[in-house]
């Protein structure tokens, strides 16, 4: 019996265009979909915008258009970027919208009746100058357990800790830099902490992987808070019934989204039930992909609503691990901060389909997109292994035999093991695990290329003789290119339809790969899948680059002299570009006496400075510190690496030296002016 399963990825955050960590979630998701469409289940992948919020309505106003017009232009943009990566949304919607608000309204409701919500005053922070109440992302300062500078009102990104904005030490305002005041406001509370125990029976069953549910447990271990799921006008959202000036929570009506986008879907003419997927007794399944940066929200506050409003809850919240490329966070300045519509303009989507693939393993595990290794696995195991097959046998069978196969199979025990893999590698995928399924496909397609170079129908078709073995061994070659294009079409959809289109037969499903092609006319041979060349990726990443600065500074002289040589103009003084950095690893340079070897985070990237001020520092007493950065400066080669800027310190020398460093508030990548 076929399953219905309703699908989710995250939404996209409306302040910007999505980029190549956006794109893994929405890959990641579309393959199992299409998996699951290929086993003849009904899979439905919705996905909506997410609009509301502080920052939305401040985005707007800088660009000088309403909240309204910048969050359909936003949609639009990411309808079109995730099309490009051939991502097969069912709808894609917003969460502002009709529908996203009556069903805000209706659990909202549903919860005040059963006695989940209440109101508290709450002491939180207020921007005197923007005159509104700051969400924690918009406070900084430092961690009130372990003091570390320029943190977010939330959780100290240094140790871990949560706490309330309120407990920061030296609060700032990101928008404006004014020290917030307190000020008492009436809050509406969901009583999370009544679904303590029914959250760790359903984050034990199975509805998340094993290490979130030992994570979530960290949580409701500790007990968990009653959630505000309220904020204070001014805000971009949908008011609170019965009130003015109280919007729900961005994260109270975000994940209802889902709900709002197929909801939206059923009312655009097809036989969709918006009950049968959602109602307590649905026998549907409803499973959601995100990252686990946002897995408290889906599997603890989530469930809990929809239980609480007397809605099912998921069937299952596959979380996956943050993307970097080359081994470090993601850097507009390195080139590797690369947006999918440039990605777009310089490779094709399936390239990055497959990579993806090839990584992902079911786990939070993160995920590493190393360019090189990019490019030679794509073309080492699709062009070079899968696609090879075809090339190699389709041109005797189309010349010799008028494309037909023949009607017996070469070599059965070999056949035999493609078709054994069949239901394996469906668990693959069904589990998520596409990076071993790929390592399957990639086993078989070198069993089936070893076939050919042992058997040489190139040679055979020299011979009149061996006229009938060319037919044999190039036609199993073709049943064995097609198992393999079956298990890679929910990874290579474009890449399906034009073996589809070569082999002549009807859109493949996964059963298909459990019985060969017999005495079947195939097309002539085009080919599917260019390699990949180097100079594409460069190009890719010259385009996604954004410079600091091409200009290198003359070292400045000291000031406070007569000589107007020492004296230099404004002009000069500009091209030195300073920049908050933050030290986040610091070591003694073996073989150096005054070295120590810094890694900086500025922002979008990170850096390795070499600083003389060994004599003066505990390097483990740096981890942590703001400092200020040259971050222009040309890189120097010394014999112990490269140093790529330099910290700024004062003082004679020896241990009389002090690292300068700006007051909490600053964040690592703002300019020093």
């Amino acid at each position: 019996m076929s399953r219905r399963i309703l699908v989710t990825s995250a939404l996209p955050n409306a302040n910007g265009p999505i980029h190549l960590g956006h794109v893994l979630e929405q890959i990641q998701t579309d393959i199992w979909v299409r998996f699951q469409r290929m086993r003849g289940n009904q899979a439905i992948y919705v996905c909506a915008d997410d609009t509301h919020g502080t920052a939305t309505m401040i985005k707007a106003e800088q660009e000088g258009v309403s909240a309204e017009t910048l969050v359909e232009n936003m949609r639009q943009l990411h309808m079109a970027d995730s099309q490009g990566f051939l991502i097969a949304h069912d709808n894609y919607y917003s969460t502002h919208s009709p529908e996203n608000q009556h069903y805000s309204e209706l659990i909202y409701n549903r919860l005040q009746e059963a006695e989940l919500i209440f109101t508290e005053e709450v002491e939180q922070l207020y921007d005197p100058e923007k005159g509104l109440f700051l969400a924690d992302r918009f406070v900084v300062g430092g961690c009130p357990k372990c003091k570390t500078p320029d943190q977010y009102g939330d959780n100290c990104e240094n140790c871990g800790a949560t706490y309330n904005a309120n407990e920061l030490i030296d609060p700032k305002s990101i928008f404006s830099g004014a020290t917030p005041e307190l000020r008492g406001s009436d809050h509406y509370f969901f009583d999370l902490g009544r679904y303590t125990d029914f959250l760790k029976a359903w984050t034990r069953s199975d509805a998340v992987q094993p290490e979130i549910a030992n994570k979530l447990a960290e949580w409701l271990d500790d007990g968990l808070r009653a959630w505000d799921i309220s904020r204070d006008a001014p805000y971009f959202g949908f008011t609170i019934p019965g009130t003015t000036d109280k919007y729900f929570y961005v994260w109270m009506d975000a994940p209802i989204g889902y709900m709002a986008s197929f909801q939206n879907l059923c009312d655009q003419g097809n036989d969709l039930n918006f009950d049968d997927f959602w109602a307590k007794d649905s026998s549907a399944e409803v499973h959601h992909f995100i990252g686990k940066d946002i897995v408290n929200f889906h599997a603890l506050f989530w469930p809990a609503v929809l239980d609480g409003s007397n809605f099912r809850t998921p069937t299952k919240v596959h979380t996956h691990g943050f993307l970097t490329v080359d081994g470090t966070k993601m850097s507009k300045s390195r080139g590797t901060f690369i947006l999918a519509k440039t990605y777009l303009d310089h490779l094709s989507p399936e390239y990055l389909r497959y990579y993806y693939a090839a990584k992902l393993n079911g786990s939070a595990d993160d995920l590493d997109l190393n360019l090189e290794d990019f490019v030679a696995r794509v073309n080492s195991d699709l062009v070079g292994k899968v696609i090879n097959i075809a090339s190699r046998t389709a041109g005797f069978l189309v010349k010799q035999f008028d494309g037909v196969l023949a009607d017996t199979v070469h070599d059965e025990a070999l056949m035999a093991q493609f078709h054994a893999q069949v239901e394996p590698i469906a668990a693959l995928f069904e589990s998520g695990d596409t990076a071993k399924a790929m390592r399957e496909v990639t086993a078989l397609a070198d069993a089936a290329n070893q076939y050919i170079a042992k058997h040489e129908p190139w040679n055979m078709a020299k011979d009149p003789e061996q006229r009938d073995a060319v037919q044999l061994v190039c036609s199993q070659g073709i049943n064995m290119f097609r198992c393999l294009a079956i298990f890679l079409k929910p990874v290579l959809p474009e890449m399906a339809e034009k073996a589809e289109a070569f082999l002549s037969v009807a859109p493949l499903t996964w059963a298909d790969a459990e019985a060969p092609l017999l005495g079947h006319t195939i097309s002539k041979f085009k080919p599917m899948l260019q390699r990949i060349e180097t100079a594409q990726i460069e190009k890719m990443v010259e385009a996604s680059k954004q410079p600091e600065s091409a200009s290198v500074p003359t070292k400045a002289k000291p000031a406070a002299t007569d000589d107007a040589a020492d004296v230099i103009s404004i002009d000069d003084f500009m091209k030195v570009q300073l920049k908050v950095a933050r030290i986040v690893e610091a070591a003694p340079v073996e073989g150096a006496d005054k070295l120590l070897q810094l890694t900086l985070d500025v922002g979008d990237h990170q850096r390795q400075v070499f600083s003389g001020i060994k004599a003066a520092y505990q390097a483990e007493d740096l981890v942590g510190r703001l400092t200020v950065v040259v971050a222009n400066l040309a890189p120097r080669k010394m014999r112990f690496g490269v140093s790529e800027g330099m910290v700024l310190a004062a003082g004679p020398g020896g241990s009389d030296i002090f690292l300068l460093s700006p007051d909490s508030g600053a964040e690592p990548g703002m300019d020093v002016k």
